[in-house]
């Protein structure tokens, strides 16, 4: 957006009064709110017009419009100014009483679906002004360490095993293993033979509507397949679509345990061994510096028992 010397000749208060005025689209609103005065805010929209070379807000009856120049800026000067946060809350003392940061955690839904409420509890009691993004994490998890290493994800709680080196983690769950989900009442009854599971039509949670997933690997150790009806983006909604048709869904046990009643489902033992794996929370080793989320991945092991 600015090359090595206009960096020379800007200042960051520049990129705060363009992020209010798109915001507003308001001079005097925009001052308003940044406590300075209307002439105050239109000289500093003149400097930006310089340093873009566009005029960026057009004058209406009522306030202001973006230009297209200005509408192009808008994502980027959002993220300049989001990283510049980060990194000056970052350089701060962590007080989890008194922080207004913003964590993002990345996780498949029934994990983050066992964790949030009690997490939520500790945050309301410790730290009631940091808030959350919660990303959804289904399928292809390598992605997760590229988004750790940009930072535009704090924490990835996953079920994974082989972590890079550059990663630091703490175990959340020992294990999380897989159950059987059907609605009460379902026509196959009570007794799961493993021909009685191929033979019914499947639900399977994938991101990107694969169909395969560890229940056909394990399926074809045994030389059968299923047939897999529908794939959703997400446990709960899996959950959901389970609990009103005669689908199938293999869910983790602790997400069933939670949800469970809710839905009115019932749960059994899959017919054949389903793998299980430890849920770990992973972020970089350089995040050990960052007292704040040190104070995350502590608070998470302790909601987690």
């Amino acid at each position: 957006m600015l090359n090595k010397t206009d960096l020379s000749r800007i200042d960051l208060n520049l990129l705060v009064l363009f992020e209010v005025v798109l915001e507003e689209l308001h001079v005097g609103r925009a001052a308003s709110r940044l406590h300075v005065s209307p002439s105050a805010v239109s000289h500093g929209l003149g400097r930006l017009r310089d340093l873009m070379r566009d005029p960026l807000f057009l004058r209406q009856p009522k306030g202001v419009v973006p230009t297209e120049r200005a509408r192009e800026l808008a994502a980027p000067v959002a993220e300049i100014l989001e990283r510049t946060r980060q990194v000056l809350g970052r350089a701060e003392r962590f007080d989890a009483r008194k922080s207004a940061r913003r964590f993002v955690i990345g996780a498949p839904d029934a994990v983050t679906g066992v964790l949030l409420p009690a997490l939520l509890a500790v945050l309301g009691r410790e730290a009631p002004g940091v808030d959350l993004g919660v990303r959804n994490l289904v399928g292809r998890f390598e992605a997760a360490f590229g988004e750790l290493d940009q930072r535009t994800l704090d924490i990835a709680l996953l079920p994974v095993s082989e972590i890079p080196a550059r990663f630091t983690t703490r175990t959340i769950f020992e294990t999380e293993d897989f159950v059987i989900v059907r609605r009460a009442g379902h026509p196959m009854g009570k007794r799961l033979t493993l021909a009685r599971y191929c033979a019914t039509p499947h639900v399977v949670v994938s991101a990107s509507g694969d169909p395969q997933g560890l229940v056909d690997r394990a399926l074809a150790e045994h030389g059968v397949t299923r047939r897999v009806a529908l794939t959703v983006p997400n446990f709960m909604h899996a959950l959901a679509i389970v609990a009103e048709s005669d689908l199938l869904g293999a869910m983790p046990r602790r997400f069933v345990t939670q949800y469970g009643a809710r839905f009115g489902v019932i749960s059994c033992e899959p017919p054949v061994p389903l793998e299980s794996s430890p849920i770990l929370a992973i972020a970089p080793q350089v995040a050990t510096n960052d007292a704040g989320l040190v104070w995350l991945l502590d608070t998470l092991q302790r909601v987690a028992r």
